[in-house]
């Protein structure tokens, strides 16, 4: 359901030992982020974790508190650190078992490819008593939902096709729109002048985005806002800033040459 006024908003927790050594390089912010944005909820806060179940605990009770949504990424696998499960169900005090449904879709996977449904695979099943699933289309193993988090897998392919099954269920709000405007100058020239726009224009939220070329310094400025007048508004503001800018520079040159 959507509302062009209500103001949704998520976390991400991402979960793994590898993500906090550099050995994985997460991807999965990214994707999310964006699909988020693109819905019109608002992605406020992403944590990172070790595989550490009070680290996760801490952190979900904190994030599910505070934000409507939280998405988790990882540690859901059939290995002993997989511990995704077993933090959730205690973070909602709920007990962390097999579920029947997820142990008939894996156990009718495996025995369909000839494989045995071990004691490691069906730790693929556990998850928090009465939690709902999340389809899993890529490799059969679910993921789940309880009460306003949703625990999704951490490999790439898997998590995105979580999402794309998520996504439809969510409450969604009004959307951001974005007008970017290229200054040839660098943020110490503009730095005063962009926060004195910013002040007069409340309704949005203006961003400098440094850029160097080896030779000089530009920046990229972008206005969000949930009403494209308002971007629009901002947008002219900080054109004009700009063209002021450079005709106090060109003055300043000329007085220098003089």
């Amino acid at each position: 359901m959507t509302s062009s006024s209500t103001i949704v908003t998520a976390a991400i927790l991402a979960i793994g030992d590898e993500l906090l050594s550099g050995r994985t390089r997460d991807r999965n912010i990214g994707h999310l982020a964006s699909v988020l944005t693109a819905v019109g909820i608002d992605l406020k806060e992403v944590r990172i974790v070790a595989d550490e179940e009070e680290a996760i605990v801490e952190a979900l009770n904190a994030l599910r508190s505070r934000y409507d949504y939280v998405f988790t990424s990882g540690g859901i696998g059939p290995t002993h650190d997989d511990i995704t499960a077993d933090a959730v169900s205690r973070a909602f005090g709920l007990p962390c078992e097999h579920d029947a449904a997820a142990m008939k879709l894996l156990g009718d996977m495996y025995a369909a490819r000839g494989l045995e449904f071990t004691e490691a695979r069906q730790r693929m099943a556990r998850m928090p008593r009465g939690a709902r699933h999340i389809p899993n289309p890529v490799s059969t193993a679910p993921g789940f939902i309880v009460e306003n988090v949703h625990v999704m897998a951490g490999v790439p392919q898997v998590f995105v096709a979580m999402v794309e099954a998520v996504v439809p269920t969510l409450r969604t709000g009004a959307t951001m729109h974005s007008v970017s405007v290229a200054s040839p100058f660098g943020e110490g020239d503009i730095g005063t002048a962009l926060g004195a726009v910013q002040a007069a224009h409340k309704a949005t939220a203006i961003g400098s985005y440094p850029k160097y070329d080896g030779k000089s310094f530009s920046t990229e400025i972008v206005i969000r806002g949930r009403a494209v007048e308002d971007c629009e508004a901002a947008a002219e503001a900080v054109r004009a800033m700009l063209v002021e800018i450079g005709e106090r520079k060109k003055a300043a040159a000329a007085i220098m040459e003089a």
